[in-house]
């Protein structure tokens, strides 16, 4: 009997170490597997402001010019990548245009439905461009004097005289958008994501061309309204 009582004990004890350490291995398993997780990655994608960029085609096909985004503003490049113009935005949204030697040139000011061009030191306004109620725009002088209409099409924007003589015309088109001159020949196309009315002002043959992108960087930053 004593002999089966201490084979008995012994294999009691024998389970019991078993038991104790399979439940061990269970606790530590969590902690293992935590120590071998792969850490999440700090970096984030880059905005659309800093790396989108909008070219610009001839009637050719060539290049004509590109508007690249940056972190305070745009510049426009020609094709072999030379800045022609800059814009800068302040947190007011008031833009500053600056030629390829760096030379401040003017500023546009956006309100409320229209956008204000306004000489270097900012004691004139030259132009303005304001948002009717009816989806048409027109371009003034600073004295109120018409220069151009835009008028809403059902194929994009016409640009007019105060006579109401047609000069261009903006279409919207299979994702291109192209400005067309009297003659209906594309004067400049894009097929980037641009609001129609932004490549109106590149029509406004009386604004130089740091004029007419600054405008058009401004009526795209609002979306065309």
């Amino acid at each position: 009997m004593n002999i089966i009582r201490s084979f008995l004990t012994s294999s009691l004890v024998i389970l019991l170490s078993i038991s104790i350490g399979s439940c061990n291995q269970a606790v530590d398993t969590p902690q293992t597997s935590s120590t071998q997780s792969t850490p999440v990655a700090a970096t984030s994608e880059p905005s659309a402001s800093t790396s989108e960029s909008i070219k610009f085609k001839q009637e050719n096909g060539t290049e004509a010019f590109v508007l690249r985004f940056m972190p305070d503003g745009a510049k426009l490049v020609d094709s072999q990548n030379r800045e022609l113009a800059r814009l800068n935005i302040d947190s007011q949204q008031k833009i500053k245009i600056k030629n390829s030697a760096d030379q401040v040139l003017g500023y546009v000011v956006p309100e409320n439905d229209y956008w204000k061009l306004k000489n270097p030191d900012q004691s004139q306004e030259l132009y303005v461009v304001r948002r009717q109620e009816d989806g048409d725009y027109k371009l003034e002088t600073g004295a109120n004097q018409l220069v151009y209409r835009i008028k809403a099409r059902d194929y994009g924007f016409e640009i007019e005289t105060p006579e109401k003589q047609s000069l261009y015309k903006v279409k919207v088109k299979e994702g291109k958008i192209s400005l067309r001159n009297a003659s209906d020949q594309t004067v400049l196309s894009t097929k980037s994501n641009l609001a129609p009315i932004a490549i109106a002002p590149f029509g406004f043959d009386k604004l130089s061309r740091e004029q007419q992108v600054a405008l058009a960087y401004a009526l795209n930053q609002a979306g065309g309204r």
